[in-house]
């Protein structure tokens, strides 16, 4: 695929999926100490690159226009997780590695690991000199002491999104919307809004200074599930990921009530070269 213009470059977005576990667990004689320790105690840990390396399949293709290069990635980053009910909290980094692996057609998936409980993907296609976004997933475990309840959303993005314009210009906007499911949560939960172009802004990832395009990006959360994020974020010219900030509000029915989800994080990546499995 010939490498796309500069004007071209300017238009890489992504949707921040949405999955949130929600559960209801019944706590019979939990006045103790022991429990309320083990409740406040939070289990999530980083993932390591050895781990995330597990992903990989021994091969490393190369990067084109629109497709990173296979690997895994190193990003930083810090965040919390919470619900409202029941009260529980966890946190997310510092160390966050992503997996970059190439699929059929000009297509590959980032999936960045938050922590062992909390890991989220996106899929992307380089078609006709654009970039497209299919959809994604997100994963969540909850240690409930007398339960763990996990859960997986699924999202699609039909049609695909495109996410690279040649005519993209700073300032302007454009809709998106994607729907899906979880494991612990009937029903589809729709994600839609606007992205909007900011510019293109110098960013230093490690020791080299990248052209990264940035946007700013406000979704609402209908549905199944209601809330809204905020997101801002910053593309390589190839379509990775180099830093994302983000603020999640999601409030979703459940036999004792509305159970509130809030998330606040970001990551940034801290060094352009992958690492393959060992």
């Amino acid at each position: 695929m010939n490498d796309p213009s500069e004007h071209q470059r300017r238009g890489v977005s992504r949707r921040v999926g949405v999955g949130i576990v929600v559960g209801v667990v019944l706590l019979v004689g939990a006045g103790i100490g022991v429990f309320a320790y083990l409740w406040q105690r939070d289990d999530a840990r980083p993932v390591s690159v050895r781990e995330a390396e597990q992903r990989l399949d021994g091969k490393a293709g190369g990067g084109g226009a629109f497709v990173p290069a296979e690997g895994v990635y190193e990003y930083t980053g810090s965040g919390s997780e919470a619900l409202s009910t029941p009260p529980k909290s966890q946190a997310e980094g510092p160390e966050m590695p992503a997996t970059v692996i190439h699929h059929a057609h000009g297509c590959w998936t980032f999936r960045i690991d938050y922590s062992t409980n909390h890991w989220q993907d996106w899929r992307y296609c380089a078609r006709g000199g654009r970039l497209v976004e299919e959809g994604g997933r997100t994963f969540q475990r909850w240690d409930f002491v007398v339960s763990t309840i996990e859960n997986t959303s699924t999202f699609v993005c039909e049609p695909p999104i495109v996410v690279l314009r040649s005519d993209m210009v700073p300032g302007e906007t454009w809709p998106q919307s994607c729907a899906g499911t979880n494991t612990n949560v009937g029903g589809t939960t729709v994600s839609s809004g606007e992205i909007r172009f900011v510019g293109v802004e110098p960013l230093d990832v490690g020791s080299t200074t990248v052209d990264a395009f940035h946007f700013v990006q406000p979704r609402t959360i209908s549905g199944a599930q209601h809330g809204e994020e905020n997101s801002e974020l910053w593309f390589a010219p190839n379509g990775l990921p180099l830093r994302n900030q983000r603020h999640i509000v999601i409030d979703s029915d459940s036999p004792i009530g509305t159970i509130t989800y809030t998330e606040d994080g970001s990551f940034t990546l801290t060094s352009l070269e992958p690492t393959t499995k060992r």
